[in-house]
């Protein structure tokens, strides 16, 4: 048979000490008090909420998991002290557990009322401080969703402005490109004609087309010359022309020279076509070389985008199940490609290590830390200074670490940048949320760690996330 508390026993406690004789009455008849032994735990954090603890003696404590360690929050011997179902008079509003693990550390007892039933009774008797309570609650996670909104829109805008930035350079040369193309094909058919309404006969015809196709093949093995180098080799090229009369060539020797053409080479040409055919077949030649380095052009240009949605697609995690192994290594590839137009002017260190296993992850969840962590860096170093990205194994995780060589967060606010809406930035630049999302996704989500390590010139966020799944609490 449960013990109870008598109405006078109850008054001695504070949270019981101003009710009237009929709330006593039902405390005393629905609240139980139980003996918990040292060591025993009273309530287990994240086990569904459905008892309403007062410490009557003994010494308890409350913890809470951060990562793989259990932090200690409250060690306290005083009666009177509550845990458990703390937000009891929300009744099935919310769903309730409980937010922190409870012990016994010496013998303890404690009265224990039934969440449920004491939700019930307490938004009977005290309907205003109910409704104070539940507004402010839930005023205060709606601000906090609705600002967290903002924030991951605020992120998009800027990641959609940077991929349409970087989106549109290989676009617009895929089109400067195309109508290049299109002029040189033109080109090739005219000249052609001319070759062949020169009554050049077929064999010097076919002869010529291999050479044609010669100085293709000679474009993908030609040597990279130096500005010098290249000047000095287009001079060659042109006086050779001159003297055989070629109008103009110094408008085809920088496309022969990008296919490796020399003097030598031009030789064979002249050997192979008539003196009166031989600036025509020049040109059909060098226009065949334009069309091929045009045709790479827009094939790097379309790869190029290719490799930018393809990022969008990493970045976004579309098509991809929401918890999965994944490479790091991969999410931050994709941010900095993502935030590429923003990394202009500064430069940029990868320290990675490749040999690091995979790990369990919310990879979308992880890129939007990596794009807060490398935008916060890349807006305090004001458009120059040096963002390097660091990979190692840390024990039994992956440490991630996020530097820049800004000014660096003065020590009094080492503690501070993580708290919801606490920012540096000038109003309207930032709403104080995205470190304190980034916390929260490493620490409740991944059961990792973020945290700052900075002085003037070198500051480095550092994320260390588990090599294996955490283990799930167990409800007691």
């Amino acid at each position: 048979m449960s013990a109870h508390l008598t109405p006078d026993e109850l008054r001695t406690l504070f949270l019981f000490a101003d009710l009237d004789a009929e709330k006593l009455d039902w405390v005393a008849e629905h609240g139980d008090v139980v003996a918990y032994p040292a060591g025993s735990v009273v309530s287990a954090e994240g086990a569904p909420a459905d008892c309403f603890s007062v410490l009557l003696d003994g010494t308890m404590t409350m913890s809470r998991r951060v990562g793989a360690d259990e932090v200690e929050t409250i060690r306290t011997a005083s009666p009177g002290v509550y845990s458990g179902a703390v937000q009891f008079y929300f009744g099935d509003q919310i769903s309730q557990n409980y937010p922190g693990t409870v012990r016994a550390i010496t013998d303890c007892r404690f009265l224990q009322l039934p969440a449920e039933e004491f939700g019930v009774v307490f938004r009977r008797w005290f309907p205003m401080a109910t409704h104070l309570l539940q507004g402010l609650f839930l005023g205060t996670r709606n601000t906090n969703e609705l600002v967290g909104q903002r924030e991951r829109l605020l992120a998009l805008g800027k990641l959609s402005a940077g991929l349409t930035h970087e989106l549109n350079n290989p676009a617009a040369a895929a089109v400067r490109a195309t109508s290049s193309l299109r002029e040189r094909v033109t080109k090739m058919r005219h000249k052609l004609a001319s070759l062949a309404g020169g009554k050049l006969d077929a064999e010097t015809l076919m002869q010529l087309t291999a050479v044609q196709e010669e100085a293709v093949e000679r474009l993908a093995k030609a040597p990279k010359l130096t500005p010098l180098q290249a000047s000095d080799a287009e001079d060659e090229l042109t006086d050779w022309m001159d003297e055989r009369g070629v109008t103009a060539g110094w408008e085809l020797a920088p496309t022969l020279i990008a296919a490796g053409v020399t003097t030598q080479w031009l030789e064979r040409i002249a050997e192979i076509v008539p003196a009166q055919h031989l600036e025509n077949g020049l040109r059909w030649v060098t226009y065949a070389v334009d069309t091929e380095m045009l045709m790479n052009e827009i094939e790097d240009a379309t790869h190029r985008i290719s490799a930018l949605v393809g990022a969008a697609k990493q970045y976004s995690q579309l098509d991809r199940a929401a918890h999965q192994d994944i490479d790091v290594h991969d999410g931050l590839d994709s941010t900095l490609i993502m935030l590429g137009k923003k990394l202009v002017g500064g430069a940029l260190v990868k320290e990675y290590d490749r040999t690091l296993p995979h790990i369990p992850a919310y990879p979308a969840e992880l890129n939007q830390v990596w794009t807060n962590l490398i935008d916060n860096a890349v807006h305090a170093m004001e458009g120059h200074g040096t963002l390097t990205l660091r990979t190692a194994r840390d024990g039994e995780c992956v440490l991630i670490e996020v530097g820049d060589t800004g000014p660096g967060v003065p020590a009094e606010l080492t503690t501070k940048i993580f708290e919801p809406f606490f920012t540096t930035k000038p109003v309207g630049e930032g709403t104080g949320l995205g470190l304190d999302i980034s916390y929260r996704i490493v620490a409740q989500r991944h059961g990792g760690d973020l945290r700052v390590i900075s002085a003037p010139g070198d500051t480095r966020f550092q994320v260390r996330l588990p090599l294996r799944e955490p283990p799930a609490t167990e409800a007691l």
